[in-house]
């Protein structure tokens, strides 16, 4: 093992973060030594659409799972999950030093202990209920095989950085220039090389068809139904040519029949080619479904008025991708894209964990079109026009850890990118060391940024991330079939970490005892629509929101409940939050239709709470004041903790040191449902179903 010293690792240090600032684009200049091919890979400017023709192979297997034997509850369960789990399959993670396998992130899932790259163990306090394991499609297992120097790929000169990159005695500070290296040059360098015909494309593909199956595999072994559900899953991760993230996690929802290889942004950076292979693979009787994510990072791309060909959008369009992509992730690591203040500067809560800048970049991110509910409103406008709806999503959260199993939790956080930002220092929460700051301010003023006098690392943008997400569900049991056609008709939700339970229904004819009822949630399913649905209007009827909230006895107590409203009306859209339940049994103010404050605390010298102020539980019968029966609407519930400390908070505490001041000190957690659509009277009968 290598024992580090403080030349070492400033050693270490540089050589980490400067070829971050490369690969991550921070200013193009830097690139300017790189090779043409390199250069086109790091800014996401690709020469060619397609590197490889699609692989119309399929994998068929003898499966023979377990039945569950449980009853399903026909009122449903929660089910709390992650659909975003990277494993040493993916070459980020792989670089990134981990050895997590598939069968170990599953077993993180149950609950289990497993390793971190920086040499602690990670744990959740509870197992979850549904995972997936989604590693990079593109050059699925490459890396691993690259640096195994007994495998037939390492003998090419391509591997020869790779070579060993993850034994033990090669885990140490000094390692990271190597992965730096490899993170930011090995990946287009093979495209490069399967682009001139110089490597064995098939001797590749055979690796990848090999990764995928084996976690396949480890899906397999894990499920449990009744008590665990796992699914066959994988990343598709493309970028426009501003490096606009457009990436998506694709989720099947069976086994036994499958894709032999993941498509790939080598097979087209478009998402609609992604479409039509989705579309094709339903066609052979192989479901699945594809999830986007970070659109906070997207620089506006993610939710666009235009297609790939920037042709208007359409029936068509609108049609094809609801189809596949039912769902949104809301929140993870690398952000929430709930909404921003610039979109939403009526709604105090906006702010929430904003990562403003493009993925794997400090390149700024548009705003405009990169935020879910900045897109459930332009999907009524497109409605409204003819065009359909192709923003009529579901949400969910998860995690895009990098390591097996994701940090969850903000006092145990250890973000996502194993050994680049595994301690509390390379990760910006704390000073930096006096060796390690001078030296970079000496000789790259732009790897540090100075806060309260302080140096702190600076070389990504790891202080902006979070301890988010988790993908929720309503569901009669925990079985692939069921968690998956909860996924299909939407009734999910998401949660920034805790277990926050969310009920949201509508209906036209709910008693006003339907709160108070013991019977309540089958009364709602019977009399109207759950999170996820229509709600068809009637020109004599208001309809009623059931509006529930649950909080996790291992958070924060809950502080108000809330309804936010979207409506389109004479071509435009307008959105407006609405508080619906206080902690305390405070009424809300009828003029600006929010709680007062509970008075909530956060002790500072130990981040404790004061007690007594939220509550265990938010529920209510609620009527929009508002109401127009002809607008279109959507209408989604947020439920929000009391005030608790974030991970930077907690970093700086154990440290001994002043939680940086351009850093929230505290955050409030919270959870989403997915939305419901008022379908108009009017507007039902003249707009597209989508």
């Amino acid at each position: 093992m290598t024992h580090s010293t403080p030349m070492m690792s400033v050693l270490g240090f540089l050589a980490v973060v400067m070829p971050m600032l490369v690969s991550c684009g921070v200013d193009l200049d830097a690139i300017s030594s790189v090779s043409t091919d390199e250069k086109s890979s790091l800014t996401g400017k690709d020469t060619s659409n397609q590197v490889l023709e699609t692989d119309s192979g399929v994998l068929e297997r003898e499966v023979n799972l377990p039945i569950s034997t449980s009853v399903g509850n026909p009122d449903r369960n929660a089910y709390f999950g992650d659909l975003h789990v990277h494993t040493e399959y993916s070459f980020d993670a792989y670089a990134f030093g981990s050895l997590a396998t598939p069968r170990d992130a599953y077993r993180y899932a149950l609950g289990e202990a497993i390793p971190h790259p920086s040499g602690f163990s990670i744990q959740l306090d509870r197992p979850l209920d549904f995972y997936a394991v989604t590693d990079h499609a593109m050059f699925l297992g490459v890396a691993r095989e690259a640096a195994d120097t007994s495998s037939v790929l390492s003998r090419e000169p391509i591997s020869d950085p790779m070579h060993d990159m993850n034994v033990p005695e090669n885990r140490g500070v000094l390692s990271l220039l190597a992965r730096s290296q490899a993170f930011g040059q090995f990946a287009p360098a093979m495209v490069q090389l399967i682009t001139d015909g110089e490597i064995d494309t098939e001797m590749v593909m055979d690796i990848t068809r090999s990764a995928w199956e084996d976690s396949v595999d480890a899906a397999d072994e894990a499920y449990r139904p009744g008590e665990f559900t796992t699914f066959p899953a994988y990343e598709y991760t493309s970028s426009t040519t501003t490096r606009g993230n457009l990436h998506r996690n694709v989720i099947f929802k069976r086994s036994d029949k499958l894709p032999a290889v993941p498509f790939s942004r080598l097979n087209s950076r478009s998402p609609e080619g992604l479409w039509d292979w989705m579309d094709q693979l339903r066609d052979q009787g192989m479901e699945s479904l594809a999830i986007p994510h970070n659109s906070n990072g997207s620089n506006g791309q993610m939710f666009k008025l235009v297609d790939w060909a920037e042709n208007p959008v359409d029936v068509r369009y609108s049609d094809q991708r609801l189809r596949n992509e039912p769902l949104v992730e809301v929140t993870q690591i690398k952000g929430t894209s709930e909404t921003h203040p610039l979109l939403s500067d009526n709604d105090e809560w906006a702010g929430f964990e904003i990562m403003d800048y493009r993925v794997a970049s400090k390149l700024p991110s548009e705003a405009n079109g990169s935020y879910v509910r900045q897109a459930l409103r332009v999907g009524l406008e497109l409605a409204s026009k003819g065009a359909g709806n192709p923003y009529k999503f579901g949400l969910i959260g998860s995690t895009d850890t990098h390591v097996g199993g994701g940090a969850l939790r903000e006092e145990k956080f250890f973000s996502k990118a194993g050994l680049m930002d595994g301690t509390a220092e390379s990760r910006g929460s704390v000073p930096a060391s006096f060796v390690i700051g001078t030296a970079a301010k000496w000789l790259v003023p732009d790897l540090v940024k100075e806060v309260d006098g302080k140096a702190y690392m600076a070389a990504n943008v790891f202080e902006y991330w979070g301890a988010s997400g988790v993908a929720a569900v309503w569901a009669e049991d925990n079985t692939r079939e069921s968690i998956y056609e909860a996924f299909r008709r939407k009734e999910t939700f998401a949660t920034s970490g805790p277990r926050i339970r969310m009920r949201f229904f509508a209906g036209l004819d709910y008693s006003p005892d339907l709160v108070n009822d013991p019977m309540a949630v089958s009364k709602a399913y019977a009399g109207g629509v759950a999170m996820g649905g229509d709600l068809e209007g009637d020109p004599a009827a208001t309809p009623a929101f059931l509006v529930w909230a649950m909080a996790d006895d291992s958070s924060a107590p809950l502080q108000r409940l809330q309804v936010i409203k979207g409506w389109e009306q004479g071509g435009k859209t307008h959105e407006q939050i609405f508080d619906v339940a206080c902690a305390g049994g405070a009424k809300v103010d009828p003029s600006t239709h929010r709680c007062p404050d509970n008075g909530a605390e956060v002790y500072a010298e130990d981040c404790s709470l004061k007690e007594g102020t939220g509550a265990a539980e938010l529920k209510v019968l609620w009527e929009d004041p508002q109401f127009d029966v002809n607008q279109e609407a959507f209408y989604y519930s947020r439920a929000l903790e009391d005030p608790s400390c974030r991970w930077s908070t907690w970093d700086a505490l154990r440290a001994g040191a002043a939680p940086r001041s351009d850093l929230p000190r505290t955050i409030q957690e919270r959870a989403w449902s997915s939305p419901i659509w008022y379908r108009s009277p009017d507007g039902k009968s003249k707009t597209p179903e989508a």
